[in-house]
């Protein structure tokens, strides 16, 4: 058994706890979750509606409230769940954190920036480098997209 994967989906589940939450909210259903030393120092769930805050995306919120918690901006060795591929500009939140990993789940087609249209974190011209694992519970979090989408139909 892949000890990293079994960790992966672990953390990958409590960022679907936080996109289950913005899904009974209203909110596009996606979640993340801040890991440093083993241990989440953040949770956030898109808020965008909500705070009607276009930069509201899950993972800038639990990146900034990483960094509240460690009262310093670089999250160096700190890994982001997300349970969405991220945009643009989610993207380069992760890049200028410093952050040394990022775990995505489900695959964004329209707006993927961590290898599927683009891909900030590996690109090699930036001053900062972040390694990528996408697909972890990729079925159970775009799962949670399609149903509230569907619903809204």
């Amino acid at each position: 058994m892949n000890v990293q994967l079994e960790l992966d989906r672990g953390f990958m589940r409590e960022a679907m706890a936080e996109a289950q939450k913005a899904g009974n909210a209203g909110e596009a259903p996606v979640g993340a979750v801040v890991v440093l030393g083993g241990e989440i120092i953040a949770r956030a769930h898109n808020l965008k509606e909500s705070l009607s805050d276009p930069t509201a995306h899950a993972e800038l919120l639990a990146i900034r409230e990483a960094a509240a918690a460690l009262g310093a901006w670089r999250l160096t060795g700190a890994v982001l769940y997300a349970t969405l591929e991220p945009c643009p500009m989610c993207a380069g939140a992760i890049v200028q954190a410093r952050m040394e990993r990022l775990v995505y789940g489900a695959h964004d087609s329209k707006a993927g920036a961590a290898g599927t249209l683009l891909d900030i974190p590996r690109d090699m011209r930036l001053n900062h480098w972040v390694s990528v694992t996408g697909g972890v519970l990729a079925p159970e979090c775009g799962a949670l997209l399609e149903e509230f989408f569907a619903n809204r139909r």
